[in-house]
C-alpha cells in the first residue's frame, strides 16, 4: 500500500470541531473518527469494538497517514468523543461527498422516513427516533434528523430539508407528513412532493373520494385523468395494482392550503397469495402533474427505504440492539451506520452487504477501496 497516497475521509473530518478541552486531549480526532468509521464497516457494534478494531489495525492505519500520536484511543475515549460531539456539525462533515456523489447521480426519488432507535429507550419510554432521507434507486443516505418519539417527525422533516440540495426530485413521505407546512418545504428545495393521505387529514381524504367518485359517476367523460395497472407475480404471490390520477381539483376545498398541487392520486392493491385475497386502498397527492405510471412507481418504490436502509441497519448492523442511552451519542453512531451503509451499497462488486461487511473485516484492501468512495476523485 502506497503510505502517499491521499484518504480524503481524513479532509472530511477535518471540519468537525473537537469538543474535548485541548489540554486532555492526547488522541487527533481525525484519528478518533476515521478509526470508528472503518471499525463500523468491519462490523464493530460498539466503542469496545472500535478500540479492539484499532488495536489489531494499528499497523494498516498508520498506512493511511494517521498520526495516532500516542497509539490507539482506548473504549472511553471512543465513548467520550461522541458523547459531546455535535450532530449537526458532525453531519455536515459528509455534505461535500454527498453534494459531489449527488451531482453525478440522476436523482429522481427521495425517500423520507422514520426509524426508531429501540435500544435508546429510557426509564421515560421514550427512545430516539432517527429521520432519514434516502435514495433508493442508488441506496445512498443523504442526510438525517433525530427526535425524541415518533410523534415530532412532523417538526423533523422540515429540519432534513433544509440540510438537502434536491432540485427536481420527487419526495415522496408517509401520511404522517401529510402536512401543509411540509408540503411548503419540499416546494421551497425545487422538489415535487408525493405525500400519502389518511384520517390525519380528513377534510383532503373525502374530497379525494368526493372527486373521484364525482369523474366515476360521469364515466369519465370530460374528466382529466390518467391510470395505469401494474401487474405482479414473484413467490407465489400475485398483485395488481391500478393507479388512477385526477388532475381536475376543483372540489378540493383545500386546495389553496397544499403549495402548488397538481394531482391527486387512488391506489388500489389486491394481492392473492396462498389462496388469499386482500385488498386496500391508498390516496396521495401530489404538486407534480405526473402520468399514473409515474406516480404509481413512485408510491411503490417509497417503501424500499424499509429493506434498502432500515432492514440493513436492523439485520446487519443490529441497530436495535445497541443499548447506548446518551442521545447524543447514538445520534452520531447512528449517522456513521448510515454513511458505512451506504458505502457497502455504492461498492459495485457482486456479494451481499453482509458478505461485504465481512469482507471490510477481513481484508484491508477492500476496506480501503470503500473508504475511497469518499474521495474527490470517486465523484
Amino acid at each position: 500500500m502506497r503510505s502517499a497516497e491521499r484518504l480524503d475521509i481524513r479532509y472530511h473530518f477535518a471540519a468537525v470541531q473537537d469538543p474535548r478541552d485541548p489540554r486532555f486531549a492526547k488522541h487527533l480526532l481525525s484519528d478518533v473518527l476515521t478509526i470508528a468509521l472503518c471499525a463500523i464497516l468491519s462490523g464493530a457494534k460498539s466503542f469496545e469494538d472500535m478500540a479492539a478494531f484499532g488495536r489489531s489495525k494499528a499497523t494498516w492505519l498508520r498506512s493511511l497517514g494517521l498520526g495516532l500520536p500516542h497509539g490507539i484511543p482506548a473504549h472511553d475515549t471512543f465513548r467520550d468523543v461522541f458523547r459531546h460531539l455535535n450532530p449537526a456539525t458532525f453531519q455536515d462533515c459528509f455534505t461535500s461527498w454527498i453534494n459531489a456523489l449527488c451531482a453525478r447521480l440522476d436523482i429522481r426519488q427521495v425517500q423520507i422516513d422514520g426509524k426508531a432507535l429501540r435500544g435508546s429507550r429510557g426509564v421515560d419510554g421514550t427512545c430516539l427516533y432517527l429521520v432519514s432521507a434516502w435514495v433508493g434507486a442508488h441506496s445512498l443516505t443523504l442526510g438525517q434528523v433525530a427526535v425524541e418519539d415518533k410523534s415530532n417527525e412532523i417538526t423533523a422533516i422540515p429540519k432534513l430539508l433544509k440540510l438537502l440540495e434536491l432540485q427536481g426530485a420527487l419526495v415522496s413521505i408517509d401520511a404522517l407528513g401529510c402536512q401543509t407546512d411540509i408540503a411548503q418545504a419540499v416546494r421551497a428545495t425545487g422538489a415535487d412532493y408525493l405525500l400519502q393521505v389518511k384520517g390525519n387529514q380528513p377534510t383532503l381524504e373525502a374530497d379525494i373520494n368526493a372527486s373521484i367518485a364525482a369523474a366515476a359517476a360521469a364515466d369519465f367523460v370530460g374528466v382529466d385523468y390518467d391510470v395505469w395497472v401494474n401487474e405482479l407475480r414473484g413467490h407465489g404471490r400475485e398483485e395488481e395494482q391500478v393507479c388512477l390520477v385526477l388532475y381536475d381539483l376543483s372540489r378540493l376545498t383545500t386546495r389553496d392550503q397544499w403549495a402548488d398541487v397538481q394531482a391527486i392520486m387512488r391506489v388500489s392493491r389486491t394481492t392473492w397469495e396462498r389462496g388469499k385475497e386482500t385488498f386496500e386502498v391508498a390516496h396521495y397527492i401530489s404538486s407534480r402533474r405526473g402520468s399514473a405510471e409515474e406516480l404509481g412507481s413512485a408510491t411503490r418504490g417509497h417503501w424500499g427505504i424499509e429493506n434498502g436502509l432500515h432492514w440493513v441497519l436492523d439485520v446487519i448492523f443490529r441497530e436495535d440492539d445497541s443499548r447506548l442511552k446518551d442521545r447524543t451519542a447514538a445520534e452520531n453512531l447512528g449517522l456513521l451506520r448510515r454513511v458505512a451503509a451506504s458505502l457497502l451499497r455504492q461498492d459495485e462488486s457482486k456479494g451481499s452487504v453482509s458478505g461485504k461487511l465481512l469482507r471490510a473485516a477481513w481484508d484491508d484492501e477492500f476496506r480501503l477501496h470503500l473508504l475511497k468512495l469518499l474521495s474527490d476523485e470517486s465523484a
